[in-house]
């Protein structure tokens, strides 16, 4: 079976990557690493990639005059290695549509909520400032909007009375680390199929 190529675009630690990466290592999703692109020099992500013998780069915003042509050395590097699957594994800035049309139905991304509850930043404080009872995480792809893309899987968790950010954050962190992996080895065997804004998941 021809195996996919997944990039990854981050801006932070680089823990969803990372669990991502070691199940494509494993074999367990089978597909073929790609590269790791950043925002930040700083990003942890970036002496992952290392340890995982993927190449990895530092784009920064600054040295470009626009969005659209920051993400078109982006988009050079992805289709330099061949990407099919861009994942977005804790990357803070928002895509262009630009960006978007290139890659369309084949950007994942990872939230800290169950969406369309909590889009944007800070979803863990937002959901712990309502006073829901259930939160949780999704995954879904981009489209041009704020989280507002087809959703491909959803784990919910309870909030306890004495949950803090920290404490949500963790439990919420844990079921990422399940949902995302598992997303992108449905990408990659095939098997997700995007009619409007409803994700079918084919046996």
């Amino acid at each position: 079976m021809f195996k996919k190529t997944v990039s990854f675009i981050v801006s932070g630690r680089g823990s969803n990557f990372q669990t991502v990466a070691e199940k494509i290592k494993s074999g367990y999703i089978k597909a073929n690493l790609g590269i790791v692109i950043s925002d930040k020099a700083e990003a942890r992500a970036l002496t992952i990639a290392g340890d995982f013998g993927m190449d990895s780069y530092f784009i920064n915003p600054r040295d470009f005059p626009g969005r659209e042509a920051h993400e078109s050395e982006m988009i050079r590097l992805l289709e330099k290695y061949k990407t099919d699957l861009v994942v977005a594994a804790g990357y803070m800035r928002i895509l262009t549509a630009f960006f978007i049309r290139k890659y369309r139905n084949r950007i994942i991304n990872i939230h800290p909520a169950l969406l369309p509850s909590f889009p944007g930043v800070h979803s863990q404080q937002q959901a712990l400032d309502y006073g829901v009872k259930i939160t949780g995480c999704t995954t879904h792809f981009i489209d041009e909007g704020t989280d507002t893309g087809p959703i491909i899987i959803q784990s919910p968790i309870s909030v306890m009375d004495d949950d803090g950010i920290e404490s949500l954050s963790s439990r919420i962190l844990k079921e990422e680390h399940r949902i995302l992996p598992e997303s992108v080895k449905l990408f990659c065997e095939g098997r997700l199929r995007i009619n409007g804004r409803k994700v079918y998941i084919d046996k």
